[in-house]
């Protein structure tokens, strides 16, 4: 016997300290489970153990009725899935969503920025670095540590300052799952992240610096947040369709290296994911460019 939201509590706690879950991850099976909590729950407490596969299709429909895109929907299944098997082996209560079915949700291209695109937000970001102003060479940095290595934005505001290894161009991500790989930058990557520890990072740092590599404006660790806000600005000198966070520059550099010739395992590998088939995603983007170029260009298209 377990109250739903003990339950819920002590999932969550799990999925961070067993499973290694980014915090990203536990924040939204908190909100998408307290969201079942409070359909299920409309008439007073529930246990685990009454839980049926009727009250999870009850709650999807009603999320469906409300508005909610077909992909949220489907993470939301997915969630109750992964929490009833849970608690089926913990011993509070039965599996009773695994037949939980998922709307079908098409899979869309991420959005890309072209090489001359990307060259337009260097020259910009690097105007402003001339001026030596902290934040401005420290947004440089980022954006080409981001573009370089192609790693997450939660990635990226967790690194400290040994995390790279500036003699060989080096730089040590912990990823999903605290999986750790190493990925190498390039030189203006490098050049752009000397000028921040040089001149930009002493100007911020404060009591709350710690051993963070790059800081906000009051001295504490650099926070996703503020790294979204910077996509977003900058990406408005690349127009185009999808989201405009950092997200962006991940699928940008993955999609060139493989215009360049990269292998598709290094790229997963550069990328961190666990599964082959969410880095072909890339050879799509690659292939609608090339179709869109042969359509241009070719006299028989």
């Amino acid at each position: 016997m377990a109250e739903l939201r003990e339950a819920i509590e002590d999932y969550v706690l799990a999925l961070d300290r067993e499973f290694g879950r980014s915090p990203n991850t536990c924040r939204a099976a908190h909100g998408d489970l307290t969201r079942f909590a409070d359909s299920v729950e409309a008439a007073g407490p529930v246990d685990t153990s009454q839980l049926t596969l009727e009250d999870f299709r009850d709650w999807l429909w009603r999320e469906n009725e409300q508005g909610h895109a077909a992909a949220t929907i489907a993470r939301r299944a997915s969630v109750a899935r992964r929490f009833t098997a849970w608690c089926h082996s913990t011993g509070r209560g039965d599996d009773v969503a695994r037949r939980l079915k998922s709307p079908k949700v098409g899979r869309s291209l991420p959005r890309l920025v072209s090489e001359g695109q990307m060259d337009d937000i260097f020259a910009s970001l690097r105007d402003r670095a001339d001026s030596d102003e902290p934040s401005a060479l420290r947004d440089l940095a980022i954006v080409e540590l981001l573009y370089a290595t192609g790693m997450r934005v939660s990635e990226l505001c967790a690194l400290n300052l040994d995390s790279l290894t500036p003699s060989a161009s080096l730089v040590r991500v912990i990823g999903k799952g605290n999986v750790e790989r190493v990925i190498p930058y390039g030189q203006p990557a490098a050049r752009a992240i000397d000028a921040w520890l040089d001149r930009g990072r002493a100007a911020l740092a404060g009591e709350s610096s710690g051993d963070a590599l790059f800081l906000g404006a009051r001295g504490g660790r650099l926070n996703s947040r503020s790294v979204y806000e910077l996509s977003r600005q900058l990406l408005q000198l690349a127009p185009g369709q999808g989201p405009s966070g950092p997200h962006t520059f991940r699928h940008t550099a993955a999609t060139h290296l493989l215009d360049g010739g990269a292998d598709l395992r290094g790229v997963q590998e550069y990328l961190g994911h666990a599964d082959l088939g969410t880095t072909q995603i890339y050879t799509h983007v690659s292939a609608e460019r090339l179709r869109e170029t042969y359509k241009r260009a070719h006299p028989r298209a």
